[in-house]
């Protein structure tokens, strides 16, 4: 007896299935959303669910856990009210919700879940009450009495004009022959309908709303001794189109129409699958300078792409939008749709002007302007959405503008309009060719640059690359926003214009007379070579004024001895090249000498050891030069360290101390050595 009672629950677990045993079989997002709505109105009584109901309007949601701190929908304000969940009624004189509904047959629950127009209508008819009273396992999305009331004249009278043949097939588009509850609705199935077997589209969102033919589940798994009613927002009909069979038969898709044939996405539009089309009207087209719009249709890859930016991967009803959420295209972009009120949006813009237009494959929203992804662009078309415009007008007017709208593979690394607060550079040879300099000759991603990668530009330069913790360099430039990568080019947003290397440390200290008294001390010193050949240095050189700042005899002393200025130049020049762009808040970088140099920057100000730097990054071939206004000096031994160091010298004598002095015990010739650590153990 005692094993069948622990065999029991075994049994009945395999009985149940794997997914009544342990927590249970996982929730539908609809179910969750429930559950959320049903904790928030617990203290109002068993089975009471919060609900979201819209400021002026009847539009009711169940709550989820976002909605129901923001308490919005769609942007617009929402009061909480709290009203039993489905399946539950209240009983007077007791708190909550604490009675089930009674069961009764799928026509007398219409009434009670507030579809009494449904049965209205099925009353009309002469065959659909018997078979909803009678026996069978049926399941109906109803039409509220609003979603009926909303319906256009001229339908609900072709409807009720002919009851027994529009109307019945109407109703009977509702039903399905099973029972199916909403743990079963999954997105992007297709039910099976009474009327000839026609499909009804599911979709199940994450936020957990459930549609119909894009018709929102109001009310779900309201049971009947013969079925399940689902209560909806809206009469549904029969999808008998495709997306591309859309297109053709709709005027308003003319221009589309024939980008679709070019491109023969047709193939894709007309095949199996679920995918939302936000379908661009002649008028979004219109809006296109012709030169623009020329271009892209001539080009196979640009129309491509543009297309497919409008193809979302799934199909997306207005009804699941109720917030901001991204969703991705066939062409690998982020939209940004929403809604303010009853308006949908994409990337903030209210340019949707019908929705939900039901095909068999998915669903169609008309929008008014067209969705031009960075792919199709020019670098012309890409820098006017940047904040870039002044370096790209230097571009045109400098006759440069053909590489930026043509069809070469270059990479524009354009300086932030920003960095010409102070005013522009004239257009003259050397401006032009810096210009060219900013041009890499082959179309870049930044997150394929790699640490010393050279990079050749249009005017004859190789640049390098430099990658910090934090940051990402051409030379003295860093990029200051995400590249777009357009058609033929790539746009990196930088931080400064770009200072293309001259020459060789050497060559830079030579050639400024600002350090002539330390190209002197260099060649005193025998570094010249050091820095005159491949290498990769940071060199904090100190002005003819910093040398002249110091004491006439320290200063005099410090020449005077090859050794000891050698020592001070090399604490002046770090092992590696550190342009202004990465230092961060602190970086410590060694230097030739040993010790460590504290390089910090704060507000476009940079530091060494705390001393400011006069000017930042003059770039050379092997490394990057900053002119400071004092002479470095090592840092001296500390008395802490110095303690620090005869403490360990001290210990090491203690321990061999110790050693000899248990020898010494039976060894004459090792007494003497005993004493004298004895006496190095006094000092």
């Amino acid at each position: 007896m005692a094993l069948l009672v622990r065999l029991l629950p075994l049994a009945l677990a395999l009985a149940l299935g794997p997914a009544a045993t342990l927590a249970g079989p996982a929730k539908s997002p609809y179910q969750l959303v429930l559950q959320h709505s049903r904790l928030r109105g617990r203290q109002h009584g068993p089975n009471v669910c919060a609900v979201q109901k819209l400021i002026g309007t009847n539009k009711k949601y169940f709550t989820n856990c976002k909605q129901w701190y923001q308490r919005k929908i769609c942007g617009k304000s929402t009061v909480i009210s709290y009203e039993c969940c489905p399946g539950y009624e209240k009983v007077p004189g007791e708190k909550g919700c604490p009675a089930a509904l009674p069961l009764s047959n799928l026509y007398e629950t219409l009434g009670v879940v507030g579809s009494t127009t449904t049965q209205l209508y099925t009353d009309r008819t002469e065959k659909l009450r018997p078979e909803m009273e009678g026996p069978g396992s049926f399941t109906i999305f109803a039409p509220s009495n609003e979603a009926w009331a909303s319906l256009p004249a001229e339908v609900l009278d072709s409807l009720v004009s002919n009851v027994n043949i529009e109307l019945l097939n109407a109703l009977r588009y509702h039903m399905v022959n099973r029972r199916v509850l909403t743990d079963e609705l999954k997105h992007g199935m297709a039910l099976t309908s009474m009327y000839q077997n026609s499909d009804i589209q599911i979709h199940h969102y994450p936020n957990g709303i459930v549609t119909v033919n894009c018709a929102r589940l109001l009310k779900a798994d309201h049971h009947a001794t013969n079925g399940v009613v689902h209560l909806i927002d809206k009469v549904i009909s029969t999808v008998t189109n495709n997306i591309q069979q859309i297109i053709e038969i709709e005027d308003t898709f003319e221009t589309l129409r024939a980008a679709v044939a070019a491109s023969g996405l047709n193939t894709l539009l007309e095949g199996d699958g679920q995918f939302t089309l936000l379908a661009p009207t002649n008028e979004a087209f219109e809006k296109i300078p012709a030169e623009t719009l020329n271009r892209i249709l001539g080009d196979p890859e640009a129309l491509r792409d543009l297309l497919n930016n409008h193809i979302l991967k799934s199909a997306m009803c207005a009804e699941a939008i109720v917030a901001g959420m991204s969703v991705e295209t066939l062409e690998g972009t982020t939209l940004e749709v929403g809604c303010s009120g009853d308006m949908l949006t994409i990337n903030g813009k209210a340019i949707i002007s019908n929705k939900d237009i039901l095909a068999t494959n998915g669903v169609i929203h008309y929008i008014d302007e067209l969705l031009i992804p960075d792919s199709a662009k020019t670098l012309f078309e890409l820098a006017a959405e940047s904040d870039v415009s002044i370096a790209v007008d230097l571009f045109r007017q400098a006759g440069l503008g053909t590489h930026l709208s043509g069809n070469e593979r270059v990479t524009l690394l354009a300086p932030l309009n920003s960095v010409f607060k102070d005013g522009t550079p004239n257009i003259d040879a050397r401006t032009k060719n810096l210009l060219l300099n900013h041009l890499i000759k082959e179309q870049l991603a930044s997150k394929y640059l790699y640490h010393g990668q050279t990079l050749n530009t249009l005017g004859g330069k190789k640049l390098r690359v430099f990658v910090y913790r934090n940051s990402l360099c051409i030379e003295n430039s860093c990029i200051a926003a995400h590249d777009k990568r357009g058609r033929y080019g790539t746009l990196f947003t930088m931080d400064r214009m770009l200072t293309p290397p001259m020459g060789t440390v050497m060559d830079v200290l030579k050639g400024d007379n600002r350090f002539s008294m330390l190209v002197a001390a260099i060649q005193s010193a025998g570094l010249t070579e050091m820095l005159n050949r491949e290498g990769v240095y940071t060199v904090f050189a100190p002005t003819n004024e910093a040398f002249q700042a110091m004491p006439p005899g320290e200063l005099n002393k410090l020449l005077g001895n090859a050794k000891e200025l050698a020592n001070i130049l090399k604490y002046h020049i770090g092992d590696e090249i550190l342009v202004s762009g990465g230092i961060g808040s602190l970086v410590r970088l060694k230097s030739l000498q040993g010790d460590k140099l504290e390089v910090s920057s704060k507000n476009n100000v940079v530091n060494v050891n705390k001393e400011p730097v006069a000017e930042a990054d003059i770039m050379a071939t092997n490394g990057v030069v900053y002119a400071i206004s004092s002479v470095l000096q090592p840092p001296a031994i500390r008395p802490q360290e110095r303690g620090d160091e005869l403490a360990d010298s001290a210990l090491e004598i203690f321990k061999q101390a110790s050693a000899y002095s248990r020898a010494a015990r039976t060894s004459v010739k090792l007494a003497p050595v005993y004493q004298r650590l004895l006496e190095r153990m006094k000092h």
